[in-house]
């Protein structure tokens, strides 16, 4: 056997067949009308495993058995059909998968959100560790919960935009506050009607008059602050890191006692008072 032959052999094997199987789908590659003797001749297999694995090939539609008045013969179909055969039948193998996994994590889901919704009401605080979507996703379902109040401290950094986001509006609109201290160095971009630009002093104002144009409460600082937010009074959450870079090493902190929201809140209120109105900053 050449090494072009081994390697398509190799290569029948990687996508499921047998070893005897591919030898004799090789053999039968040549397109000529063959009997089984001469199949079994040609792939140098055992003679007793050739009938069952052509019967296979013909109900699979890979050749055709040819009766003569003294023996069957076989012949290959288009390999083209037989390709498409293939491709048919895992893309439905690969569909029944998906179609499986899909329903066991419903089922899974329903599971989860019964107990969590259980255990929510006994967990006061979680460190939540991992990657930054997983992260954001937590920081979005508590943020979710509000129905009073938002108090968060945050650091501009990377692209700030003057587009206010769909819950900000929501939840103002429907009587609720939002206040928020903002930290800038100026170590960032800011887009303003779609046009991004170095940050200062003059656009950033422009930027944090938009947010304030929708009824969000917000003051201007240059000295460092948590990155936090707390949520109607009675939790908080505190990033410890960018949420922009994600690190496995990075983790947050959910805090659901009033307690703490309230020590978090008299945080708050410091650096509030210590921070400047936007006007003042671009003064």
């Amino acid at each position: 056997m050449d090494k072009d032959s081994e390697r398509i052999i190799e290569q029948l094997k990687e996508i499921g067949f047998s070893e005897y199987k591919a030898k004799v789908l090789l053999v039968l590659a040549s397109g000529k009308i063959m009997s089984a003797s001469e199949i079994v001749n040609e792939a140098k297999i055992i003679r007793g495993s050739i009938y069952d694995i052509l019967k296979s090939f013909v109900k699979l539609g890979y050749c055709n058995e040819i009766e003569t008045d003294r023996i069957l013969q076989y012949q290959i179909i288009d390999p083209d059909i037989i390709l498409d055969k293939i491709i048919k039948e895992y893309t439905k193998e690969h569909n029944n998968s998906l179609t499986k996994v899909k329903s066991t994590f419903t089922d899974i889901k329903s599971k989860f959100a019964k107990e969590s919704k259980q255990e929510s009401k006994l967990l006061n605080i979680e460190l939540i560790r991992g990657y930054n979507k997983h992260r954001v996703a937590k920081y979005k379902e508590l943020l979710l919960t509000a129905k009073k109040e938002i108090c968060g401290m945050y650091t501009f950094k990377g692209l700030v935009s003057d587009e206010a986001d769909e819950f900000s509006l929501k939840f103002i609109k429907r009587g609720g506050v939002i206040r928020s201290i903002y930290r800038t160095g100026l170590d960032f971009k800011v887009s303003i009607n779609g046009n991004i630009e170095e940050a200062n002093n003059e656009n950033l104002a422009e930027v944090c008059k938009k947010y304030e144009s929708i009824g969000e409460q917000l003051r201007i600082c240059d000295f460092d602050i948590p990155n936090m937010t707390i949520i109607d009074r009675q939790s908080v959450f505190i990033n410890t890191d960018d949420l922009e870079h994600p690190n496995m090493s990075q983790a947050d902190l959910i805090m659901r006692r009033s307690n703490f929201a309230k020590y978090m809140v008299d945080l708050f209120e410091f650096y509030w008072n210590r921070a400047s109105l936007n006007k003042k900053y671009k003064s």
